[in-house]
């Protein structure tokens, strides 16, 4: 998912001004010459008479043309964060969401406020591009945003619609149609010496191919701890679940744990019993 980015358009104005003159009238006179006089004494002339000049025509001063109002300059658009993190809300953070959901990864209702189920998926993202799992989206994350890579392909030809579990990553990549539809962060087990009623062990997330075989709905507690909308893959001890708890580092008891947001509709995205589970370290 890449970055984002505010375009502020120039504004630009042109004032044309169109100034009409006027051509001279041109006035012609004709006159008339007179008859001849006979008699010894000269005629008389006839006194000229002189066309009586024309009034002036008053002439009103033009007005003086209106100063152009002011321009007032672009507003600018705020500034895009340099970097988002949780906490922060607006329209970078609605973009990042819907980046994000267009990838697969689920971050929660694009409502532009960034909360823990946009964290924990730009957590997922940053794992599967094999960036700093920082949880904050800097220059390259949102450069990996604008051309991401695919989640690593564990089982090639593992079926149409499986699960896949990387341990090593800790991302679950779910796909139907042979397509990636979801990708999510997990906490798989983290490797300390626990003890329950059943006995001790050491939180391992076992490897193997496995399948699903039974949902349990709700919260329930079995021998490894409480799960919820678990989806079983070793008996009624093993599962995908959701939990209130699944940080960055590998946390439970063995089972994989999932964000509580994508818990609440896992189960209706995977046949059970029946669809591989593929977990690789």
């Amino acid at each position: 998912m890449r970055g984002w980015s505010w375009t502020v358009p120039a504004l630009a104005m042109t004032a044309v001004l169109a100034v009409a003159g006027c051509g001279p009238s041109l006035v012609s006179a004709q006159h008339h010459s007179g008859s001849t006089v006979t008699a010894s004494q000269p005629a008389a002339s006839s006194p000229s008479v002189s066309a009586t000049p024309s009034s002036p025509v008053a002439t009103s001063p033009a007005a003086p043309a209106s100063p152009a109002a002011p321009v007032s300059p672009a507003a600018s658009a705020p500034a895009a964060p340099a970097v988002l993190s949780a906490g922060m809300s607006g329209p970078a953070v609605l973009q990042l969401q819907q980046r994000l959901a267009a990838l697969t990864y689920y971050p929660g209702p694009a409502d532009g406020k960034f909360g823990t189920d946009t964290l924990e998926a730009v957590w997922a993202f940053q794992e599967t591009q094999g960036l700093p799992v920082t949880g904050t989206v800097g220059a390259a994350t949102q450069a990996a945003l604008a051309n991401p890579r695919s989640p690593a392909v564990l089982v090639p030809g593992g079926g149409a619609t499986r699960v896949e579990v990387n341990l090593s990553d800790e991302v679950l990549v779910l796909y139907k149609a042979g397509q990636v539809a979801l990708v999510s962060h997990v906490s798989s087990g983290g490797g300390y010496y626990y003890c329950t009623s059943g006995g001790c062990a050491y939180a391992v997330t076992p490897t193997g191919d496995y399948h699903t075989l039974s949902f349990m709905p709700g919260w329930i507690t079995v021998p490894l701890g409480e799960m919820y909308n678990s989806v079983f893959f070793i008996g009624t001890a093993y599962a995908i679940h959701g939990d209130t708890d699944v940080p960055l580092q590998p946390a439970s008891h063995g089972c994989v744990r999932i964000p509580m947001d994508i818990a609440a509709f896992f189960h209706t995205m995977v046949p059970t019993p029946g669809t591989p589970v593929y977990i690789r370290g």
